[in-house]
């Protein structure tokens, strides 16, 4: 495990705590995700955030424009911390590492949806109740379209991979067929 992914475990597991007390772990999760987003938004902002030629007061004096009054008081202090450390780089590892832990402390699942169209969100709940049942947990479905699956879907919770994609099926079949004529 790297050093990076480490720190940004570290920072996720104390803005967790923080956000616990607060009773706001949802509300926080959301707050680092429209952050990362907006610090993934475009190359200027990349070059900028990451640029050696700009002191890290320069860095915190723009970006604390950009966040007053729309974001709470440990996110805030978080993005300060990060950018103070020049670690900034590190948010999208360490909202994942806060998505998992967050996910884990409230039963909660993330599951990515693979399919060959976009799913309705009847189609969604459906999934995540399914698979709700499954893991005994509740699921948040993320739908990616997959043009590569010929039917079907995959569900990927955790590290463990549902394949009820066509393809899938087919590998299984055959597969039994090669032990059956064996």
């Amino acid at each position: 495990m790297s050093r990076e992914t480490v720190a940004a475990k570290r920072y996720a597991k104390a803005l967790y705590e923080i956000a616990a007390q607060e009773n706001r772990t949802l509300e926080v999760e959301n707050e680092l995700k429209s952050l990362a987003a907006s610090f993934q938004a475009g190359d200027e902002v990349e070059r900028f955030i990451f640029s050696p030629n700009v002191t890290e007061e320069i860095k915190w004096e723009v970006i604390s424009k950009a966040i007053e009054g729309k974001l709470s008081k440990p996110v805030v202090s978080l993005a300060k911390l990060l950018v103070e450390r020049g670690r900034f780089g590190l948010l999208p590892e360490l909202l994942d590492s806060y998505i998992k832990i967050s996910g884990e402390a409230l039963g909660i699942a993330n599951a990515v949806v693979y399919s060959t169209y976009l799913l309705s969100e009847e189609e969604k709940n459906q999934v995540a109740e399914e698979f709700g049942a499954l893991v005994n947990k509740k699921i948040r479905v993320e739908n990616v379209v997959d043009k590569s699956l010929l039917g079907g879907v995959k569900v990927r919770i955790g590290d463990t991979l549902y394949d009820g994609s066509l393809a899938g099926k087919l590998e299984r079949l055959e597969k039994s067929f090669r032990r059956q004529a064996l």
